[in-house]
């Protein structure tokens, strides 16, 4: 008889998962400084409205399903999951997509399982990718790089819209949206890269962006929040392939450096595959985890028809996360098979 494997591991102290939780926030601070000091304040108010929503509807979740509510929600998961969201998202983001998105995490991939701890699929992740898929052109609309970040105004027209504003004046692609319609015109990486779009080896300004939650990432490191395997694995499973196709072609394969700080890739690393509900649970599997999703993006992000492919890859990996458990479990001694 094989004994039973738990294939996603969670805290039961309450207390723990709040102070987990409240370490999460913290290490998100550097790449949303950041993000505030070259783009402007939008991401504020799209971290505030996620935040709000994600709340407010882990509330009436619990409300009815008549769980215990002061217990539920002061373990800040709802918290982290209305960030993550709001740091996927453009901060150019209407607020009932929002909504929508927070909606369907909260409710779909969260409760409808179980509630925390019983959830397959990354709750965050799963509403970007439902929104996403629902209002593409919407979520496509980014601050433009080397500019005068929107000012506050700006961004507030756009999210609560009232009146007509002429978006175009201070939004554009993403480096990494625009490297690969340019590269889908057979113009050469060596020519692209001196678009003002891009800094020293990503987009201008995203790079920043992603150095400090990769800072942040490492506070956490440090701090024993999240383990090595994971954030690792990720990283040489997007690397590898970047290597060797940059190394057949540099000019039709960008190089390790602008997929590393380009796009949510730190993100991605240390805080989003790193969620231990629905990451993978073995010493190994930690490993074969992070790197199918390195690899994952590196597909989606080369070949794909998104730019980035992040979410896409972390809902793929969430899927095989039992399965990749269930053949790296280390053995027991006297289990019998």
């Amino acid at each position: 008889m094989i004994s039973q494997f738990k294939s996603s591991p969670h805290t039961h102290n309450g207390s723990s998962v709040a102070r987990t939780m409240s370490r999460v926030c913290l290490a998100l601070l550097p790449g949303m400084i950041m993000y505030i000091w070259f783009f402007g304040w939008g991401i504020v108010i799209q971290c505030l409205l996620a935040i709000s929503f994600a709340v407010a509807f882990e509330y009436l979740l619990l409300k009815i399903r008549h769980r215990t509510i002061d217990l539920f929600m002061k373990d800040g998961s709802a918290i982290v999951t209305g960030l993550l969201f709001a740091l996927t998202i453009s901060p150019f983001t209407p607020w009932w997509i929002s909504f929508i998105g927070i909606a369907f995490a909260i409710i779909f991939a969260k409760h409808l399982y179980g509630g925390l701890g019983c959830n397959p699929f990354n709750p965050a992740m799963a509403g970007y990718v439902f929104v996403l898929l629902c209002f593409p052109a919407q979520l496509n609309l980014w601050p433009a790089s080397l500019s005068i970040p929107p000012n506050i105004s700006e961004y507030a027209m756009t999210i609560f819209p009232v009146g007509q504003l002429d978006i175009d004046v201070v939004s554009g692609a993403t480096a990494l949206n625009h490297m690969k319609s340019e590269l889908g015109s057979m113009t050469m990486v060596s020519e692209i890269k001196f678009d003002p779009i891009f800094g020293q080896f990503a987009g201008a300004g995203w790079e920043w962006v992603s150095a400090g939650f990769m800072l942040g990432g490492v506070i956490l490191l440090f701090m024993g929040v999240i383990g090595w395997q994971l954030p690792v694995s990720m990283l040489a499973g997007l690397l590898l392939p970047c290597m060797i196709f940059n190394f057949m072609d540099g000019d039709l394969y960008t190089s390790p450096l602008f997929h590393l700080f380009g796009g949510g890739t730190m993100l991605c690393a240390f805080f989003i595959a790193t969620d231990p509900v629905t990451a993978s649970a073995t010493p190994f599997g930690r490993l074969l985890y992070g790197f199918l999703i390195g690899i994952l993006v590196y597909v989606i992000r080369t070949w794909g028809a998104y730019p980035d492919g992040i979410a896409f890859a972390i809902l793929v990996a969430n899927a095989c996360a039992p399965l990749i458990d269930y053949y790296t479990r280390p053995a027991v001694i006297g289990e019998v098979t």
